[in-house]
C-alpha cells in the first residue's frame, strides 16, 4: 500500500518553476517512492547501484547525455557522485526545461555544500522526513496506542514491511553508520559513535551540554559537536534553538537536542515494547519529541522553512515550542504528556503573557488525552489532533 505524502503538491509545483528539484530527507523517509509516485513517466537511476555509479563517474557527460530525450530524469542518491552537479549546472544553463532533474539524497552535509556551489538559484530543494501522524491517519495505518506508536515510529518501511522495529532499526543504524559516517566522513571510532549515538538518545527533549556530553563519551569537545553535526545534517536529530528575541541576558542559550523518530529514540534507549515505555523516565521527553518532530514535518510538507525555537530563562520560566509566525506574530505551545487537564498545564503560559506584557497572545496545549478543550490560558488540543491545531495555528500565513 502506497501512503499518500502531504507534501507532493509542493513537489509538483516546484517541478514547474525549477529545472530541477532535489528532495532531501533522511535514509528510508519515502523519497524514492515519492518522487516515482509523483513523475511515473521519468527515467529512473539510482546511483547507489554499482554500474550507474560507475558510469557516473566515468564519463558524466555521456551518462546524462543518456537521459536528453525523455520526458524527465530521477537521480536517486545524487550525492554519490558529485562530479554530476558541475554537469547538471551546464544542461540547466543550457536549457530550461521545467522539472527534468529530479534529485533525492540522503546525506545533506554533502548535497548541500554541492548545491550551493553549482546550483545556487536553478535548484528547489524539499525535506521529506518519515510519515507523519496526519498521514497515517488519512491511510488507516495508526497503530492501536500512543505508546505502541511512539515504539514503532514513522518510518515508511515499517508500515509497508511485516518487520519488528527492533529488527528494522538495528540494521537501519548498522547501514547509517557503515554508509553516512565510516565510508562518507571517514570516522574510523565506530565503537565511540555508536555510543555517541545512544548518550545523544538519553538526552533527548534536554537542554544540551556539550562538554558533558563529550566528557561521557570520552571524547572531545569540538568532537561531539562536529558529530552532532553529522547527526543533525543527516536528519537524525534536530537541535533546537532558544527564541531570544526582546529578551535580555537572563535568557539560556543552550539548544535543545531531539530525535526525529520516536521508534529510533526508543531502540537506542532499549526500550522493548509499550509497557516498559510507559514506566521509562523519558517517555514525556520522547512524547515532546514527537510533537516537536511533528511541527517540523507540517512546515516541511507545506514548503515552508520552520522557525521553531524554545523559551527558557535562568529563572526556570519556560516554553517547551514557540512558533515565529512573523517577528511580530509569536505563538507559544506547551507540550504535556500527561492525559488528564491540570493548571500546571498553563503555567509557562501565563508566565509568558507577564514577561512579554501580552495578555492576549495566541497559545496552546497539546497533550496526551482524547478531548480538545478551548480554556482562556491556551487552546488545548490532543496530540491526534496535531494537524489541526497546527492548520489554525498556520491559517493567516
Amino acid at each position: 500500500m502506497i501512503i499518500y505524502r502531504e507534501i507532493t503538491p509542493h513537489l509538483r509545483n516546484l517541478a514547474k518553476q525549477f529545472s530541477s528539484v532535489a528532495v532531501m530527507g533522511p535514509r528510508q523517509s519515502g523519497k524514492t517512492t515519492l518522487v516515482k509516485e509523483t513523475f511515473p513517466d521519468y527515467a529512473y537511476v539510482s546511483l547507489e547501484d554499482l554500474d550507474f555509479r560507475m558510469a557516473a563517474k566515468d564519463d558524466p557527460r555521456n551518462f546524462l547525455a543518456t537521459y536528453e530525450n525523455k520526458k524527465g530524469v530521477i537521480i536517486d542518491e545524487v550525492q554519490e557522485v558529485p562530479e554530476l552537479f558541475s554537469y547538471l549546472q551546464g544542461i540547466i544553463d543550457k536549457k530550461f526545461r521545467p522539472g527534468f532533474f529530479i534529485l533525492t539524497g540522503s546525506q545533506n552535509f554533502l548535497m548541500h555544500e554541492k548545491i550551493t556551489q553549482t546550483l545556487a538559484g536553478r535548484i528547489a530543494i524539499l525535506t521529506l522526513l518519515p510519515f507523519s501522524i496526519f498521514e497515517l491517519q488519512k491511510a488507516k495505518q495508526m497503530p492501536s496506542t500512543l505508546d505502541n506508536l511512539l515504539i514503532k515510529g514513522f518510518y515508511p518501511p515499517l508500515y509497508s514491511q511485516p518487520v519488528e522495529p527492533r529488527n528494522w532499526f538495528k540494521n537501519y543504524v548498522v547501514t547509517y553508520i557503515e554508509k553516512d559516517v565510516r565510508q562518507v566522513l571517514k570516522i574510523s571510532d565506530v565503537v565511540s559513535f555508536q555510543r555517541f549515538l545512544k548518550l545523544c538518545a538519553a538526552r533527548t527533549g534536554n537542554l544540551l551540554n556539550y562538554s558533558e556530553l563529550a566528557r561521557d563519551c570520552d571524547i572531545s569537545p569540538n568532537t561531539a559537536k562536529s558529530w552532532l553535526s553529522i547527526l543533525e545534517s543527516s536528519y537524525i536529530i534536530k537541535l533546537l534553538y532558544p527564541y531570544y528575541k526582546n529578551f535580555n541576558k537572563r535568557i539560556i542559550k543552550a539548544p535543545k537536542l531531539y530525535f526525529y523518530d520516536t521508534g529510533l529514540t526508543c531502540f537506542l534507549l532499549d526500550i522493548k515494547n509499550a509497557d516498559e515505555l510507559n514506566i521509562h523516565p523519558l517517555r514525556g521527553h520522547i512524547f515532546e519529541s514527537m510533537i516537536i518532530s511533528e511541527f517540523f514535518k507540517y512546515n516541511y510538507n507545506n514548503g515552508e522553512i520552520p522557525s521553531l525555537f524554545f523559551w527558557r530563562d535562568t529563572q526556570g520560566h519556560e516554553i517547551d515550542c514557540i512558533i515565529e509566525k512573523s517577528l511580530t506574530n509569536i505563538i507559544p505551545v506547551e507540550i504535556k504528556s500527561r492525559m488528564t487537564v491540570s493548571n500546571d498545564f498553563f503555567k509557562g503560559l501565563i508566565d509568558w503573557r507577564e514577561i512579554t506584557k501580552q495578555e492576549d497572545v495566541e497559545s496552546y496545549v497539546v497533550y496526551a488525552g482524547k478531548e480538545n478543550l478551548i480554556r482562556k490560558q491556551g487552546n488545548i488540543y490532543t496530540w491526534e489532533d496535531i494537524t489541526k491545531m497546527m492548520k489554525k495555528i498556520y491559517k493567516n500565513s
